[in-house]
């Protein structure tokens, strides 16, 4: 396997994925944004993985490669490639896409439930209602064509499908005790107090079997991602 990943800040990294990648002797390659805006050619990659930032995807004018990294994923989508975004990768997938990305009505960090929503048989389906971990000010409109899989009370489009093989992640199930330390230490001035944000010390509380809930989550969306029929 093949497996590109999009990285766009050195503190956002593939956390639990990475033991996924590992176990399947994946061949994984990086676009470090942060480092260098250089793209490959799609041609033998089997799955791009776009990770999360503090940036926003409306920030081309600062941020020109959002342009190209855009164009990439559409191309990889429109390939057959299997995507998967989380969080701004997420994002990232929406405007690819031509949906809108905006401001939510609540910025959502800290540990919160989603719930399932209906979808086709061919869908990936997550449990009824379970809890995971979110670091986003940010919403978007569905894609085109795309199937909503979850919802929050502070967020409309938790995560969504497009195809067989896309799907896009607001929240982080790839998250660790180590990465979730990364992301509070680089960001803690956004713990500004709100009706979805946690403190930090909540936020450092969470029980080792939080995390593993989540990354057993995360390794199921990959196995889906990444099965024969994709």
């Amino acid at each position: 396997m093949k497996v590109h990943v999009l990285q766009h800040v050195a503190f956002e990294g593939l956390g639990s994925i990475e033991a996924w990648l590992h176990a399947r002797e994946a061949a994984v390659a990086y676009t470090h944004f942060h480092v260098s805006p250089a793209l490959p050619a799609l041609d033998g990659i089997d799955l791009v993985i776009a990770l999360g930032g503090p940036m926003s995807v409306n920030d081309e004018a600062a941020l020109p490669w959002l342009r190209d990294e855009k164009r990439f994923i559409r191309a990889a989508i429109e390939r057959g490639v299997p995507v998967l975004g989380i969080c701004l990768g997420a994002q990232l997938i929406a405007s690819a896409l031509g949906a809108r990305v905006y401001a939510g009505v609540h910025k959502e960090i800290g540990w919160h439930d989603i719930a399932a929503t209906p979808a086709t048989d061919d869908c990936f389906r997550f449990p009824a209602r379970c809890e995971v971990f979110h670091w986003h000010g940010e919403t978007f409109d569905l894609p085109p064509g795309a199937a909503r899989l979850a919802r929050s009370a502070a967020c409309e489009n938790q995560a969504f499908q497009v195809g067989a093989n896309v799907i896009g992640l607001q929240f982080h199930l790839e998250t660790t005790r180590a990465s979730a330390a990364s992301i509070i230490d680089n960001c803690r001035a956004e713990l500004v107090a709100a009706p979805y944000v946690q403190t930090e010390d909540a936020l450092r509380a969470a029980p080792p079997d939080a995390y593993a809930r989540i990354n057993a989550l995360m390794n199921e969306v990959l196995d889906y991602l990444a099965r024969p029929a994709a």
